[in-house]
């Protein structure tokens, strides 16, 4: 999926353009639980904004609305077969439309005089940013952090961990699908079933990033001191992969590339994390793979059927 008529070009310097990105997402987050209580604005929304596209010099309009003539439409399929699965509101109407969105917004919070419940305001919030796509980039982003305000704010002060973001990424087919079908329709009854089954398993997302996070600390300190620089280097490596381990798992070769050491200083290392229990051995000669020796944490995904039970897909 692609906006059209839009060419993106980055600097040849991706590490620091990803490193930037991913500052601009922690101070989005940030922000957001700092500012819980606060009403939605444009002034806020511009803020966050200028966050998710920290260190982008290819967009026009950043921290503002919009204003580029050209219709904003979400396509795929190639130049001499493009599909347009949506088109947003001119940049001349995205103004008013995100003054009625923003009142709605906090007219359906806690607080608010037709105050909804926090998963169905939450959904509908991202819905009706998303048609209206008001940014010229980032619209995801920015509807993504709308949504995750809304559920926090329902259940403020006890907010809930919940990986929205990345529970929506890993079903980015099904979500644009969602998008498209709810646009094209007036009623958002399966925009909202999808969503609420997304949320429920972001919450589940979150829960079992937590307790990697213990588990691979309590690793961490039993092989202090156990392990040399190459070893350690690749246990972290392994870990960035988060609780559901390295895809494919790691073999020698794997280990080699990370660490740049020898095939044979290889072998040496992977058996002596095997010996300390860090790392588990599977399959034989060109086959063996290697995984951490952690609880493993499967992620469930979900959805909710015709009668509103809640099953695995």
């Amino acid at each position: 999926m692609r906006r059209s008529g839009e060419t993106r070009s980055f600097s040849a310097q991706p590490n620091i353009l990803a490193t930037t990105a991913e500052q601009g997402i922690s101070e989005l987050m940030v922000d957001l639980y700092r500012t819980v209580p606060r009403p939605l604005s444009a002034k806020m929304l511009f803020g966050w904004h200028r966050m998710v596209t920290l260190g982008r010099t290819d967009i026009h309009d950043i921290g503002r609305f919009r204003t580029s003539p050209r219709p904003m439409q979400i396509v795929s399929g190639a130049s001499y077969d493009r599909k347009i699965h949506f088109e947003a509101p001119p940049s001349s109407r995205v103004t008013s439309e995100m003054e009625g969105f923003v009142d709605w917004f906090n007219r359906s919070g806690p607080n608010g005089s037709e105050t909804l419940p926090a998963l169905t305001r939450a959904g509908l919030a991202h819905l009706r940013f998303e048609c209206v796509h008001p940014f010229e980039d980032g619209n995801g982003r920015v509807g993504r952090a709308i949504a995750k305000k809304a559920l926090v704010q329902g259940f403020h002060p006890a907010s809930p961990l919940i990986a929205l973001a990345a529970t929506i990424l890993a079903h980015q087919r099904s979500y644009y699908d969602a998008l498209e079908a709810a646009n094209k329709a007036n009623d958002a009854t399966q925009w909202l079933v999808w969503f609420a089954a997304i949320a429920i398993e972001a919450q589940q997302r979150a829960a079992d990033q937590v307790e990697f996070l213990i588990d691979k600390t309590k690793l961490l300190d039993r092989l202090r001191g156990k392990i040399n620089a190459r070893q350690e280097k690749a246990i972290l490596r392994i870990m960035e992969e988060g609780p559901q381990g390295f895809r494919g798992g790691l073999s020698a070769g794997n280990y080699s590339t990370i660490t740049g050491a020898s095939p044979s200083t290889s072998t040496r290392d992977l058996a002596e994390l095997v010996e300390l229990n860090a790392l588990v051995r599977s399959g034989e000669l060109r086959h063996t793979r290697y995984a951490l020796h952690l609880p493993l944490h499967p992620v469930v995904s979900l959805h909710i059927d015709q009668a509103g039970n809640l099953l695995d897909r």
